[in-house]
């Protein structure tokens, strides 16, 4: 199967992390016979320096045009300086606004051999951890209207507005359901309706959209609540769906109780198999360029990739399989060393390598 791929290797170590997903990628080409394209196009930092924006418009067309998109990360604190819309992450709302990507999947699974690395203890991830949040991506108040002012006294104010209509809450709750149907058949549906009216609708549609589906076990949690008990007792949770900000938050917090960010995939879907594919962390400038940096986040984007815009199963499991085998072996990249015994630090192309060897 030939396919055509958009890649956005991004700033500070996103190059890093993507060429060993591509890696990963390629030997999967191999194995099973297909052929895939890459076209390098520009986004973030990297793009703001050659082109003057962050997202151009040549990079929107390439996307749209492709079969899919693998992202490594944008920013940099050489950009930070920069007026909102001009900065990296502007290009990252950008485009998945661009290619209309209304919901973002972040699984969040701790894996048996990073048991040591979780910061729990041991009594409460003994009753697993495996769970996926779903995520409203091109609404809320990411994308609401912002204002900054001075008023007659001198004051200066800003403001950024969450909104919601009810078909972008109806969608992003199908998504979360029809998920939960092939996993453990229970969704938590997290919002502040006690405070927000934007809240007080999602509860309203994601109840309607429940009902359609009596097979899968439902709940309402408010936000802070979920963030509690995301340390408290995360074996309770299946599918988590929950508004941009909201998501945004507490994904970052599922993915540290899995071990380490370098550890968590994401993935960003519309009404078309189009996806936009990244590891969930930053890029990290800190380290970039060290051969530092752990590529298996990125890798398993790719692999969810495969899954869910190319219909390859049996090769996205191949790419988590050859991951979970290196990791057995003892193989760490040092965001995921412990003092366990028997563990051996890599590169972050060393560890490209053995995944890809494993396939």
């Amino acid at each position: 199967m030939n396919k055509n791929i958009a890649v956005i290797k991004g700033d500070g170590i996103g190059p890093e992390i993507v060429t060993e997903a591509i890696k990963v990628l390629d030997k999967v080409c191999a194995k099973f016979g297909h052929s895939f394209k890459y076209t390098d196009v520009l986004m973030g930092g990297c793009a703001i320096d050659a082109t003057g924006v962050p997202l151009p418009q040549e990079t929107i067309d390439i996307c749209l045009a492709s079969d899919s998109v693998l992202l490594g990360a944008v920013g940099g604190q050489k950009w930070d300086t920069l007026p909102g819309n001009l900065r990296p992450e502007a290009g990252l709302l950008g485009i998945r606004g661009a290619l209309k990507l209304f919901a973002n999947i972040r699984p969040a699974k701790l894996l048996a051999p990073l048991a040591s690395a979780c910061p729990l203890k041991k009594e409460i991830t003994d009753s697993g951890l495996d769970l996926v949040i779903v995520r409203e991506l091109i609404g809320g108040a990411y994308f609401g209207e912002k204002k900054t002012y001075t008023d007659d006294k001198g004051v200066k104010h800003a403001s950024d507005l969450m909104t919601y209509a009810d078909y972008e809450v109806e969608r992003i709750c199908r998504v979360a359901f029809d998920m939960a149907r092939k996993r453990r058949g229970k969704v938590h549906s997290v919002d502040k309706a006690n405070v927000l009216d934007s809240s007080r609708l999602w509860r309203e549609i994601s109840h309607k959209v429940a009902a359609k589906y009596p097979d899968v076990e439902f709940s309402d949690i408010l936000v802070d609540n979920c963030a509690m008990q995301l340390v408290r007792n995360p074996g309770q949770f299946d599918v988590l769906v929950t508004e941009n900000l909201f998501g945004d938050i507490l994904s970052d917090e599922a993915s540290m109780i899995t071990g380490s960010l370098g550890m968590i995939p994401s993935a960003s879907l519309g009404e078309t198999s189009l996806g936009l594919y990244e590891p969930i962390h930053g890029s990290a400038p800190d380290i970039a360029g060290q051969n530092k940096a752990n590529p298996i986040a990125t890798i398993l984007s790719a692999a969810m990739m495969l899954k869910y815009s190319f219909d390859m199963s049996a090769e996205s499991d191949a790419i988590e399989n050859a991951v979970t085998a290196v990791l057995n072996e003892g193989y760490r990249t040092a965001d995921i060393m412990s003092d366990a015994a028997g563990l051996k630090c890599v590169s972050c192309t060393e560890m490209g390598d053995l995944i890809a060897s494993r396939i």
